[in-house]
């Protein structure tokens, strides 16, 4: 019996790691925010690491050793970059932060910004506007946001 010998190519590079912020809900509605609201506002890190896991395009890694430091700091939109810190902490290549605006029950949107940990500088992001508040809109809004803005323009590229 011959044997075969496999000759193994270069080995491809391991996707890029990325942190992933809990979103926040930005309710602008004259509505308070449900409990419902709160718990997808919660999943949508969540749902996001899953899919960008799932495309195999990144790594993505848990931000629960810095919990307490996030919890101290303010929203992310409005904080000029303190995300890096954590996120360079953490290992990651990329930071990604997110909030839900709530206009009204009928019409929300969901955006997503992604920076790079070494330069500051935002690679991606999206917003997808949904119509309906369920779990089923959230959910959908948050798939569409990825396959159609944040995995095509593979931001690790360049």
């Amino acid at each position: 019996m011959i044997g075969a010998m496999v000759l193994a190519g270069p080995a491809a590079a391991a996707p890029p790691t990325i942190a992933i912020f809990p979103f926040s809900l930005d309710n602008t509605s004259p509505l308070p925010s449900s409990q419902a609201e709160l718990a997808r506002t919660a999943h949508m890190s969540v749902q996001m690491a899953e899919l960008l896991r799932k495309s195999g395009d990144f790594t993505p890694i848990s931000t629960k050793p810095v919990d307490a430091q996030l919890q101290a700091m303010p929203d992310l939109r409005q904080c000029n970059g303190c995300e890096l810190p954590l996120a360079k902490k953490l290992g990651a290549r990329y930071a990604a932060y997110g909030w839900v605006q709530k206009v009204s029950d009928l019409i929300l949107n969901i955006n997503v910004v992604i920076v790079s940990v070494k330069t500051g500088k935002m690679v991606d992001g999206g917003s997808v506007d949904i119509r309906g508040n369920t779990d089923a809109s959230w959910s959908h809004g948050m798939q569409f946001l990825v396959q159609e803005h944040v995995l095509p323009r593979n931001p690790h590229a360049s």
